[in-house]
């Protein structure tokens, strides 16, 4: 399926709209944007891991459990992310290709989300 900028771009609009009205979009602005740089050598990523793990420090204490709360929010976005696809699709509109691999997939997501609720106790994380 061969999907142009224009298609894309028109989306967007449909898109924040949707997000706006279950206030993802403000959960989630807050988010840094993805990486776009070009990929790092073996050198460079050595450099580069060895600069983050020197910037991390452990806190005292126990840090609060979030493991499951954090599944539950990323399954409902997921979920949300399925719904507008299936409607867009409804519509006649066309989507990209990874969107069409995620209604094609959903069936396996939400299948590992079942498995980890079911195998991860609630205070796993800790």
């Amino acid at each position: 399926m061969k999907v142009s900028n224009k298609t894309l771009l028109g989306s967007l609009p449909h898109l924040r709209a949707s997000f706006r009205g279950t206030n993802l979009a403000q959960k989630y602005a807050g988010d840094k944007p993805p990486l776009r740089s070009e990929l790092f050598s073996r050198d460079q990523m050595e450099q580069h891991g060895k600069i983050l793990a020197a910037s991390h420090k452990l806190s005292p204490g126990h840090a609060p459990d979030q493991l499951l709360t954090r599944l539950s929010e990323n399954e409902d976005v997921m979920i949300s992310a399925r719904n507008l696809l299936t409607q867009a699709i409804k519509t006649d509109r066309r989507i990209t290709p990874a969107g069409e691999w995620l209604l094609d997939n959903f069936y396996l997501i939400e299948e590992q989300i079942r498995t980890a609720r079911r195998h991860l106790p609630k205070g796993y994380s800790r």
